[in-house]
């Protein structure tokens, strides 16, 4: 009798839903063809989409598309954790930007989503002690999104960046899970001090507009800090900060600002 072999599939419903809507993307926007099926079609993993595009955006003269997505794949196959935080930097664009509809849309077009995707790979290679590799990708996404995240860095899973112009975040930051922050943050030093000198960001952070965080300094979890705050001391969890210097106006009002997306302050 021969042998019978059960054939599995990985199920991948984030992909499978990417898949879905670039194939009606097509249908609704035929001139958009070439770049969806480029960046989404063509592939057949998640992992092979997002190394694509990696490496059509950071790509130059100095560096090929080629070598690029061969270091892009190497990581993925090497590393699966990269891929489940993308999964996870998804579904938070999703939830909490009112201007994204789609799972599509922050791998074509949002450069929050895409220079998270490249930093991700940056800090994979800064751990590998590929170090001017990953300074190479570090100035590449400053260049192409005007993000500055440096490779060492830690950040978890199911960030948010919105809008994503003039992000710095430092050497020795540390950001949590499920973290959102709107454009021109800084997560910074105060000086020249060396060794540990930025700020610790706690899980379920929301991070305000041009908001300030300076020193090696702790911000709880669940905390909301104000647009155009200047923080320098540490804050607690689940409370507001406002102001320049920041100071605790209220409790953070929900319990998990990142996801609740609120920055009004109330009087």
């Amino acid at each position: 009798m021969a042998e019978t072999r059960a054939i599995v599939t990985e199920i991948d419903p984030v992909w499978d839903r990417i898949s879905h809507e670039a194939h009606k993307a097509v249908a609704d926007e035929p001139l958009l063809g070439g770049l969806i099926h480029a960046c989404v079609l063509h592939h057949r993993s998640l992992e092979k989409a997002l190394s694509y595009r990696f490496a059509a955006k950071l790509s130059s003269n100095e560096m090929s598309m080629v070598l690029l997505r061969e270091i892009a794949d190497e990581a993925y196959a090497e590393n699966t954790a990269l891929a489940d935080a993308a999964r996870a930097d998804i579904r938070a664009v999703l939830e909490r930007d009112p201007a994204c509809h789609r799972m599509l849309q922050p791998i074509l077009f949002f450069k929050g989503f895409q220079a998270m995707q490249a930093y991700r790979l940056g800090h994979y290679l800064w751990k590998k002690g590929r170090k001017d590799l990953s300074y190479f990708i570090q100035m590449r996404c400053s260049e192409v999104y005007g993000i500055d995240i440096h490779p060492g860095a830690r950040i978890g899973k199911g960030i948010m960046i919105d809008h994503a112009h003039s992000i710095v975040i430092g050497e020795t930051a540390v950001v949590g899970d499920n973290v959102s922050m709107l454009h021109s943050v800084t997560l910074g030093g105060t000086g020249k001090e060396d060794e540990d000198r930025h700020p610790k960001i706690g899980d379920g952070v929301l991070i305000g507009a041009g908001a300030k965080v300076l020193g090696n300094i702790k911000i709880g979890t669940c905390s909301r800090i104000a647009a155009g705050s200047v923080v320098l001391e540490d804050v607690p969890c689940n409370k507001t900060v406002a102001g320049v210097p920041a100071r605790i106006v209220g409790e953070a009002g929900c319990d998990c600002p990142s996801l609740e997306m609120d920055q009004t302050l109330l009087q």
